[in-house]
């Protein structure tokens, strides 16, 4: 789990089974910030070690994916030498975070560049991967502490927003939750396959980057 307040992020990963280990229930029970990221792998590449664990983190980026990635040599081809120096562990996820931060770096963007050159950059990186024949499963959560880019592409994904501006409205504080199924009995929509969306953390809200076809 990952938690973004005070201007940082609080990182909490474990190798235990998630329904074992009393770390994981009092962190999640404890956790409190402004954004929140949790992940529990069903390990497929890569070992069972702390280093193979989501959330992945770099400065003030962080990133959590679900799903295989199958063309693992694509995405290799497109890291950088010094963003592949960076990856501790095995996993095709970290692997596709570094792709990320590669393809960042080259068009000199950060995490505090503006929104619509980081939609730019990203939105032609997962069109090329989507164009690629057999490229897996690439649902992803990538967090700068203020604004959270969520991509659906080959597993499930849904969204539910809470507040006043919500449909139906709600008294609660404006929230949004994106969770790969329903976690509650309120009207979660669920997300096209292929779409790639920005929520903004102040104020809240959620826009919709592209929706790939």
């Amino acid at each position: 789990m990952a938690a973004f307040g005070g201007g940082r992020w609080s990182i909490h990963r474990g190798t235990g089974r998630a329904s074992d280990d009393a770390s994981f229930h009092t962190s999640a029970a404890t956790l409190r910030g402004e954004i929140l990221v949790s992940h529990v792998r069903k390990r497929t590449v890569g070992a069972t070690r702390e280093e193979n664990t989501h959330p992945f983190t770099s400065g003030r980026w962080v990133f959590a994916h679900n799903g295989t990635i199958e063309d693992r040599a694509f995405v290799r081809g497109r890291v950088s030498r010094v963003r592949a120096a960076d990856i501790a562990g095995d996993t095709d996820s970290e692997l596709f975070f570094a792709c990320v931060l590669a393809r960042l770096d080259e068009r000199g963007l950060h995490a505090a560049s503006k929104a619509s050159a980081i939609d730019r950059a990203l939105w032609e990186l997962l069109d090329e991967c989507r164009r690629r024949d057999r490229f897996g499963s690439l649902n992803f959560l990538l967090s700068d502490g203020e604004r959270c880019w969520v991509h659906r592409f080959g597993r499930p994904l849904f969204l539910l927003e809470r507040g006043p501006r919500a449909e139906p409205p709600s008294s609660r504080g404006a929230a949004v939750f994106l969770a790969s199924e329903p976690m509650t009995s309120e009207s979660w929509t669920e997300i096209a396959d292929g779409t790639l969306l920005r929520v903004e953390r102040a104020p809240v809200r959620v826009e919709t980057v592209s929706e790939f076809v």
